[in-house]
């Protein structure tokens, strides 16, 4: 990338930028100081480096406040360093190219990057909708549910445009998303998710087998941890050891090394997605050269989880205010960044770890007080600390803040032995940012979302740890709450050679590099600062993103609410853009406390992917605009165009719907379509049927366990119609499959259901019946397919084919092959019309040369070539169904009359079992029926509500709706199928139907088959 060069003072201050950077830290951290980047937020322009985040170079800035909380609209600034942060939030760039709710933390700074704060009106400075904060106590948890349910006229007027207006945070963009995105399948012997030092030693010593990996971090750059502690490896700094594991594996022709990408989803058997940012950390790009991002689908043999820690904040009084930080935060944009975030720190904590950050900031000359919940502290690093001469409060909490839109002061006070109370006078200290830490938190959730983990609480490290009970998965390090470096180290060269060994290749474990173990003093599992009784008003956050306090969790303990899942929907903890990272633990802390049980006897929240938040173009890839859905045509679409039929879209592809001649309007030509398929002979184009070839020994038995029906005794050369279920017993497809061989089927479905039938079945086969030899495969687009149906078929045909087409050598429900027009063709005896009908499948690439030879051909015998609309009154006068039209999800075979195809004696098959259900056995379920108008012209509306007893104004008892209805003109009669409640019962009485307008008309219901009852005319 080509960056501005570095401008002149003068051209600074003609352009308004800040000449101070008086937070920076010249010479110090990971970024490059000798490239300065322009950036602009709220208007505003401001200086920063290459490699900063936008978080760090507005620290850098001293720019404290970031933004306005979610509902109370408080001053809010950054947390954290990570993709954890829950309040640092920012709708970056304009147009297009606007992001909302991006992680400030996150955004790799460039140079005229423009962002603004979120949810604020008319300044993030003076907020009106700051007055939610003096109305809190009106606000609190589930105070919607409890305002806006009366009076209940007001919800559309009043209730739901408000409460829309008020909803999200950022704005979405409106004009289209000008970045181009694209996807990556790949497959690795072994995947690590985190490049710290414990994925780093999985890394190189699965690596060094040969075997193939994927290593996949967030960050810019690889480290973890080791980018922000001052440790040694082997005798040298530890970045040192980083830059030559880095290099050693990008020397490994097998090795994949992808950073600035999360692993997003972890699924079953161990299928993983990634987004990698491709192209964000250089802006907009009007050239679109690259993707902006992509989107990973990755499949592993083994996986080794080193996703970390979080840190955990700790609870207090008014603990929102901009310049509240985690103490690895700070400690992150101290020695990474090269950034202060404060000149007068306070370090609340109640474990050793934090002291880190005590003496790292005391190293640049901050000055720096620790307040520890713990009475006597005695680890390395408080012993350092004291060495240091750094002030120490011993058993002292923060029980207040003060300062407006920036921290300027916190109150501690002395607790009592076991930390429920404070006790003694407090003392204000003078601060501009309370660095604070709770413990540690170990990232499960990969672990957690393919339920490969049980979360067993740890009571010495006060945290959740996985327990991994999926196969092929491994976590280590922070991860798995071994937080000592040596040990992480350690852990990962053991591990990453045994993923190696189970994925099939020779491994064995390598020299592992030493480091100093560091031996730490206990934590103090307090989570919520006992407030004290002058400070009862103040807010305790646990939740920053939701404004969710400790009053409100309270309040919904008080209220009935026990249950984690039920705490969290009632309050909306956790359920912001950060799902609860540096909040979750804490509730469920807060929760036992106040129901008097341990953590561990609650159980947690449902940790769900993704694990931040992606963006749908990179969901969507190039399956956008015109590749979102590509437009199919058949091989005869030219001949339907340039004969004037009326296209329609219908299963994904372009069909003729209807083809009107001179003179005649769209419902005319369907009348006359359908009454020459039954007087003569018509000629239809289906080839976007759905087709799938099953093959293999087995390929009977699948067939026994999706259908409904017997399949064992097909012969070959015949077809049989069947029907599928889901497993709640409800019809799922339809179509009819022929045995062309011995282990060797054709299967046909809708043009709608293909993909949704074909995945069904590739599904079952994977995942569930793995032991079946069989093998599908998709051929719809293999086979163009003509149906020539009617009076007259068999006549015209017979003059065209080399093989006898008489009922007695070729009867219905059976197939043949042969030639016509010197092609090669199958056909099948089936029919959709109810007429005597010949389904020819035809070589896609010959298709349209065999449709002109029947249209040229069929002309002598008055054949109407014919759309999909007049198929649908053929089909609907024989009562046949279409399942997605007339079922809904909701209707069994039983329902649709059709009890005659679920075989009595044959094994299980999916849905056999709910028939025995509750539901199932319903007297008064909806079933199938035919419907004839009182007034034989009227078409009722398609979907309308039949009611028994009208009246002149609703609500009326719905007995069902209308779900296919047509004019035949072969009955002179409009027709209709419908799904009415005990419909069968009441074939033979009148009901109603009441349309929009109020009129009512009077409807008999009848069987559903109208026409040809015995179906003689296409079997014969």
């Amino acid at each position: 990338m080509v960056y501005s060069p570095r401008l002149s003072i003068d051209q600074r201050k003609r352009l308004g930028i800040d000449l101070k950077e008086s937070n920076r830290l010249e010479g110090r951290g990971r970024i490059d100081q000798s490239t300065r980047l322009s950036f602009v937020f709220n208007g505003k322009r401001y200086q920063g480096y290459l490699g900063d985040s936008l978080a760090s170079a507005l620290i850098a800035n001293r720019v404290r406040l970031v933004g306005r909380s979610f509902k109370y609209h408080r001053p809010r600034g950054i947390l954290t360093a990570g993709s954890e942060e829950p309040l640092g939030l920012v709708q970056l760039e304009e147009k297009g190219y606007t992001e909302p709710n991006t992680r400030a933390t996150m955004i790799e700074l460039y140079d005229g990057l423009a962002a603004k704060s979120q949810n604020y009106w008319p300044s993030v400075d003076f907020d009106i909708g700051s007055v939610g904060n003096t109305l809190s106590g009106l606000l609190v948890a589930g105070f919607y549910y409890k305002t806006f349910m009366h009076p209940a006229s007001w919800w559309l007027k009043i209730y739901e445009k408000a409460i829309r207006k008020a909803a999200g945070m950022g704005k979405s963009p409106i004009d289209p998303d000008p970045d181009i995105y694209t996807h990556r399948y790949a497959y690795c012997d072994v995947l690590i998710v985190g490049a710290g030092p414990a994925g780093l030693a999985a890394a190189v010593s699965a690596g060094r087998s040969g075997a193939r990996i994927i290593i996949a971090d967030e960050h810019l750059e690889f480290g973890g941890s080791l980018l922000v502690e001052r440790d040694d490896i082997d005798g040298k700094p530890a970045i040192d050891w980083v830059a030559a594991v880095c290099a050693e594996l990008e020397g490994m022709k097998e090795a994949t090394l992808l950073s600035r990408t999360t692993v997003t989803g972890s699924y079953e058997k161990n299928y993983f997605t990634a987004l990698e940012r491709v192209t964000n950390h250089l802006g907009p790009q009007p050239a679109k050269k690259n993707p902006r991002e992509r989107f990973w689908k990755i499949r592993a043999k083994q996986v080794v989880i080193a996703t970390g820690a979080i840190e955990r904040p700790l609870v207090f009084a008014d603990n929102d205010r901009p310049g509240t930080m985690l103490a690895y935060s700070v400690r992150a944009y101290i020695n990474r960044f090269g950034v202060l975030p404060g000149r007068e720190i306070v370090v609340f904590t109640n474990n050793d770890n934090a002291y880190r950050t005590a003496l790292d900031a005391n190293a640049e000359g901050v000055k720096v007080q620790v307040v520890d919940l713990r009475p006597n502290p005695d680890g390395v690093f408080v012993k350092a600390a004291e060495a240091a001469k750094i002030l120490i409060h011993k058993g002292y909490a923060i029980t207040g803040t003060k300062g407006s839109k920036a921290l300027t002061g916190c109150e501690i006070t002395k607790l009592n032995r076991d930390s429920s109370e404070v006790v003694g006078r407090s003392q204000w200290i003078s601060c501009d940012t309370i660095a604070c830490s709770g413990g540690w938190n170990p990232a499960v959730h990969l672990c957690s979302q393919a339920r490969g983990t049980t979360l067993e609480w740890n009571d010495n490290q006060a945290c959740f740890v996985s327990k991994v009970v999926q196969k092929n998965m491994f976590s280590i390090g922070a991860c798995k709450a071994e937080f000592d470096l040596s040990k992480c180290l350690a852990q990962g060269f053991e591990i990453g050679a045994q993923a190696a060994q189970l994925a099939g290749i020779n491994a064995k474990i390598q020299n592992v590099p030493t480091a100093s173990h560091v031996e730490e003093s206990s934590i103090l599992p307090v989570f919520s600062i006992p407030a004290k009784r002058s400070w009862r008003g103040k807010k305790h956050f646990h939740d920053y993103q939701n404004d969710v306090t400790v009053a409100d969790l309270e309040l919904a303990v008080r209220e009935g609410f026990h249950s984690v899942e039920h705490l969290k929907r009632y309050t909306t903890t956790g359920m912001g853009t950060d799902q609860g990272k540096t909040s979750n633990v804490n509730a469920l802390a807060l929760l036992s406390n106040t129901l008097g049980s341990h953590i561990s006897e609650l159980g947690s929240t449902t940790l769900r992917p993704p694990f931040t938040p992606v963006t749908f173009g990179a969901i969507a890839g190039y399956s956008r605009g015109k590749l979102y859905t590509p437009l199919r045509k058949t091989p005869m679409y030219p001949w339907h165009s340039r004969n004037g039929a009326i296209m329609e879209h219908a299963g994904g592809w372009l069909r003729p719907w209807a083809y009107p001649r001179q003179g005649e309007d769209r419902h005319a030509a369907v009348q006359r379509e359908s009454s020459s398929v039954r007087s003569t002979v018509g000629m239809i184009d289906v080839s976007t049927l759905g087709k799938i070839e099953i093959r293999g020994p087995d390929a009977v038995t699948l067939l026994n366990r999706v259908y409904t029906n017997e399949w064992t005794n097909l012969p070959i050369g015949s077809c049989r119609y069947g029907v599928m279920l889901n497993e709640q017993g409800m019809v799922f497809d339809d179509g009819v499959t022929t045995r062309l061989g011995p282990h060797h089927y054709h299967m046909t479905t809708s043009s709608g259901g293909l993909a949704q039938t074909f995945t069904w079945l590739d599904r079952w086969l994977q995942m569930d019946w793995p032991e079946l030899q069989v093998y599908i495969t998709n051929v719809t687009e293999q086979w163009a397919v003509t149906v020539i149906s009617g009076p007259k078929a068999r006549e015209m045909l017979q003059a065209l084919t080399d093989i006898d087409l008489d009922n007695s050598k070729f009867p219905f429900m059976s197939y043949r092959e042969c030639s016509i027009a010197g092609v090669p063709v199958r056909i099948f005896r089936i029919s959709f019309s109810g007429e005597l009908s010949y389904e020819i499948n035809i070589p896609a690439r010959y298709g349209m040369h065999v449709w002109k030879t029947l249209v040229n051909h069929g002309e002598e015998f008055g054949l109407c070539v014919y759309g999909t609309e007049a198929l649908h009154v053929l089909r609907a006068e024989r009562g046949f169904i279409v399942v997605g039209q007339d079922t809904d999800g909701t209707a069994a075979p039983q329902d649709l009359g059709m009890d005659w195809i679920i075989a009595k004696n044959k094994g299980d098959f999916l849905g056999r079992r709910s028939f025995a259900c509750q539901e199932l056995q319903r007297g008064n379920r909806k079933q199938l029926v035919g419907l004839l108008t009182e007034d034989p012209a009227y078409v009722l509306p398609h979907g309308i509500h039949i009611v028994e007893k009208p009246t002149s104004t609703p609500p009326l008892k719905m007995l069902g709706n209308v779900t296919s209805t047509y004019m035949s003109p072969n009955l002179g009669h409009s027709i209709a199928l419908a799904m009415i409640e005990n419909g069968r019962d009441r074939i033979g009485e009148t009901l109603s139907a009441r349309t929009s307008d109020g009129k009512i008309h009077q409807v008999k219901l009848t069987a559903p088959v109208f026409y040809d009852p015995k179906g003689t005319r296409a079997s014969g």
